[in-house]
């Protein structure tokens, strides 16, 4: 049985909470985000954000069809949520692309415009099925599939939602623009100067190149960002 709360002191670093006061805090329901890139919806809106004080009061606005993620409505106040989902409260007109900061932290970057409309989901697998159709598993544990073989497992998918209807491919290649989920370098964003095996060479846009694992690395334009990072 999942446990329904864990200790404040023993949460993920990247969980920008107060530690100190309170013992416990919600623990997410099992999802496709790493652990250490992801958290409950309650701890996004109450903690982070301070939209409410209480737990109660949260399932009051997820009663109330006052919270959307990637366009969809939820009621579990333990849902889990991670990089490059979208998190929208249309009653305030608010909207927010959860993303990490240069220390690690989980971070909520407004977004307004179109950009509320489209999610960038990486490719992270593929596998051909039936009738020789592709199947592309992607970061956020959502299959697509389709019926050319026209996309490479790190290349990048500009999602219309909730449709799912795909506006854009993004190429993993050099000269694209990444943006870092991990290593030493996570939070920071640069153009792939050099692909080497199981490394890439990111030039950021100040400061010297350095080399990071491509595993980390998620497109997010050809040459510059195409989402706000900040």
């Amino acid at each position: 049985m999942v446990k329904r709360h864990l200790k404040r002191l023993t949460a993920p670093k990247s969980w920008k909470i107060k530690r100190k006061g309170i013992t416990f805090v919600t623990r997410p329901n099992p999802g496709m985000h790493s652990k250490k890139n992801s958290t409950s919806i309650n701890v996004v809106l109450r903690d982070m954000l301070g939209y409410t004080k209480t737990t109660r009061d949260i399932k009051m606005i997820l009663a109330d069809k006052g919270i959307l993620v990637d366009k969809i409505q939820i009621k579990d106040h333990r849902f889990s949520v991670g990089v490059m989902d979208l998190i929208e409260m249309p009653k305030i007109n608010k909207c927010f692309r959860i993303l990490l900061n240069k220390k690690g932290n989980i971070c909520l970057v407004e977004i307004k415009g179109n950009e509320t409309k489209i999610k960038l989901c990486k490719i992270v697998g593929k596998s051909v099925i039936k009738k020789g159709n592709i199947q592309l598993n992607l970061n956020d544990g959502k299959n697509m599939i389709m019926d050319k073989n026209n996309y490479n497992t790190g290349d990048t998918l500009v999602v219309e939602v909730p449709e799912q209807k795909i506006k854009e491919h993004l190429k993993f290649e050099k000269s694209a623009c990444v943006y870092l989920s991990g290593g030493k370098h996570k939070g920071e964003s640069g153009i792939i100067d050099e692909v080497k095996d199981s490394m890439i060479k990111v030039k950021p846009k100040s400061g010297e190149s350095f080399e990071t694992s491509k595993k980390f690395a998620f497109v997010i334009g050809k040459e510059k960002p195409i989402i706000t990072l900040s």
